[in-house]
């Protein structure tokens, strides 16, 4: 499938989402039709992440779908180019991750985001939690980042965690 073709089917199974949301289908488990659960499912990406995306969109009026686009474009790469396109059969538990007012150099909620960056990555994201949630979302932009642009930083720096909190504060720095 071309990269044109994927991100067509992605927008198509998002727009989905939110016509069923706004029709008053707002669970994962009744949102997405088989043929869109079957798309996500060989993407990656799960019925609840999509849900988590479409749900804060029509809450909060973000992410767009170019940033959900960002981020699944990722998860996919890394889902056919490292994991093999082999799901993990491991899911994270929410008591796993640091807590939200965790700091490193300063910086309350890095050490969740990079947590949650890498679960995100490997597919391995608890139900009740999502990457780009409504705490995501300011941090990186007070960080001068965008989500997919720090999922890609967490991607290319792997576990040098000094590395990703450099490249953050550089990034910050810059705005």
């Amino acid at each position: 499938m071309t990269d044109d073709a994927w991100k067509t089917l992605l927008n198509e199974v998002h727009s989905q989402g939110v016509a069923a949301w706004k029709a008053g289908h707002r669970s994962p488990t009744n949102m997405f039709t088989p043929g869109a659960l079957e798309f996500l499912h060989s993407s990656g990406c799960s019925a609840q992440e999509m849900f988590d995306f479409v749900d804060d969109l029509q809450s909060y009026g973000e992410p767009d779908f170019e940033t959900v686009y960002g981020i699944q474009v990722l998860r996919h790469c890394y889902f056919k180019e490292i994991m093999n396109e082999i799901p993990s059969s491991h899911t994270a538990s929410m008591e796993s991750l640091p807590p939200k007012s965790q700091a490193v150099d300063g910086i309350a909620w890095l050490p969740r985001l990079i947590v949650k960056a890498r679960l995100k990555l490997r597919g391995e994201m608890p139900p009740d939690l999502m990457y780009g949630c409504g705490g995501d979302r300011p941090f990186v932009i007070r960080m001068g980042m965008t989500l997919p642009s720090f999922l890609k930083l967490v991607w290319d720096c792997g576990d040098n965690d000094a590395e990703i909190v450099a490249s953050v504060k550089k990034a910050a720095s810059l705005r």
